[in-house]
């Protein structure tokens, strides 16, 4: 039996996002499962680095319930960060150059030193150098913002851009700050840390044992977004969007037309 075309799918996706046009679900008609999905989101990654653009970071994705909820699949999923993804801290983007974007507010670490191997998944939160309070943009690549759970997988858990605030100290408890999303001044969602997995360091145990099983290991210097705190709001032309994160701070960005 003939398998998903891994290349073809990967470069369709790929020029969705590069041109910001939406294509139709692709895992039903494909027969693409899950880790056949990952092996594609390897080759949409592949893409962008032959390409110039560095790895720096893994993301997770549908760690809330309220993300659950909104796009209709209920599993813990992993994508990648490249450098091109990064936005400065209250810098803008351009709007016209995604789909459908999206806004949620996050909790980002800064891992400090690699993983040893065979070490203890739980023990890996001791490698976290710093942590953040951040901004991930969302966009899916397909039509309506709707997919299957291969799908989002393929399309690198709908990875678009991020913005990472101040970096400072791991405090003793992350299980239970105060998360606000405000878009102009105004809340646009409100939630708890707790909403990620009850913990956002229970999301680097997550990704690191998702994402080893398909061979990849996190390296020191990384950035790891644990998840969303609250649903995601769209993103419109010339808003401005903060994340608050108690005890975190603020991470901000402009979205341009």
């Amino acid at each position: 039996m003939i398998g998903p075309d891994i290349a073809g799918i990967a470069e369709k996706l790929g020029a969705a996002a590069d041109t910001a046009t939406a294509v139709p679900q692709l895992a039903a008609e494909t027969g693409l499962d899950v880790d056949a999905a990952y092996a594609v989101q390897t080759a949409l990654i592949q893409r962008r680095v032959d390409r110039g653009e560095r790895v720096v970071g893994l993301k997770m994705g549908l760690t809330s319930r309220a993300k659950m909820a909104q796009v209709g699949v209920d599993e813990v999923i992993w994508g990648r960060l490249t450098d091109v993804m990064r936005v400065p801290d209250g810098g803008s983007v351009d709007v016209a150059g995604f789909i459908h974007p999206r806004v949620e507010p996050e909790v980002a670490f800064l891992l400090d030193r690699l993983p040893d191997p065979g070490e203890p998944v739980g023990a890996f939160t001791d490698a976290v150098r710093a942590v953040a309070p951040a901004i991930e943009l969302i966009d899916s690549r397909f039509a309506g913002f709707t997919f299957s759970l291969p799908d989002v997988v393929a399309d690198n858990t709908s990875a678009a851009a991020f913005v990472v605030g101040p970096w400072s100290p791991v405090p003793d408890g992350l299980d239970n700050l105060g998360v606000l999303l405000e878009v102009d001044g105004r809340i646009a969602q409100t939630g708890s840390t707790a909403a990620i997995l009850g913990d956002p360091r229970r999301a680097l145990d997550e990704g690191i044992r998702l994402a080893g099983r398909h061979g990849v290991r996190l390296r020191q210097g990384w950035v790891f977004l644990a998840g969303a705190a609250t649903a995601a709001v769209p993103l419109r032309p010339g808003a401005h969007v903060r994340a608050v994160v108690e005890k975190l701070g603020t991470a901000s960005l402009r979205a341009s037309s």
